[in-house]
């Protein structure tokens, strides 16, 4: 089973790591031919108008939006999980997203870097207690559609009650970034939905 990384911009080493010590053989997908050899993907975090620019550049936009309605498994974090937006809020006007969850999501919801913080987060569907997420320049998710599932809410502080975790079906969204904790049950939990995803090799 290949799980791919979609390596334009961002904490990309940090998610093939994380999906190393969770005993999948993980690959950076920087062309479409790269993309065709995967069972997963994960859109890390970084800055979302630059992977949007550089997937439309790469020629990555269109094919990736078509595996994704072909019901390949993707997970993204931070601006991963806007880049799997239906809809962005204080996006530039020209930022496309794969158009994955239906889901509207705002950018830099909780402020600019210097307001980046930590909570707790517990996430449905995963055992073990709350996760300790780490939040960098992070959006929420302010409406979801009616085949959205929420996972996960901020707990406590002036941000309590923000959704920050979604799934629709085969797709895997958080604000947060679990690959900079050490933290691997969220890479565990998605190496998990591309294995019962994946067709029989």
């Amino acid at each position: 089973m290949n799980i791919g990384v979609l390596a334009l911009q961002g904490d990309v080493r940090e998610h093939l790591a994380a999906l190393a010590e969770s005993d999948v053989l993980a690959r950076p997908v920087r062309r479409p031919e790269e993309l065709a050899d995967v069972d997963g993907l994960v859109i890390p975090g970084g800055e979302s108008t630059a992977i949007s620019k550089l997937a439309v550049s790469f020629g990555l936009l269109d094919p990736i939006r078509k595996r994704i309605a072909d019901g390949m498994p993707v997970y993204g974090s931070c601006a991963g999980m806007i880049m799997l937006a239906g809809t962005v809020l204080d996006g530039r006007p020209d930022q496309e997203s794969f158009h994955g969850i239906d889901m509207t999501v705002r950018r830099n919801a909780f402020g600019r870097q210097v307001d980046s913080f930590e909570a707790s987060v517990e996430i449905d569907d995963i055992e073990g207690g709350p996760f300790h997420a780490v939040f960098i320049r992070a959006p929420w998710v302010e409406e979801i559609g009616g085949d959205v599932r929420v996972l996960g809410r901020v707990a406590e502080g002036a941000a309590a009650g923000r959704i920050v975790a979604v799934r629709q079906g085969n797709l895997l969204a958080t604000a947060f970034h679990p690959e900079l904790t050490g933290d691997l049950r969220v890479h565990r939990y998605f190496v998990e939905m591309v294995r019962q995803a994946a067709p029989v090799r």
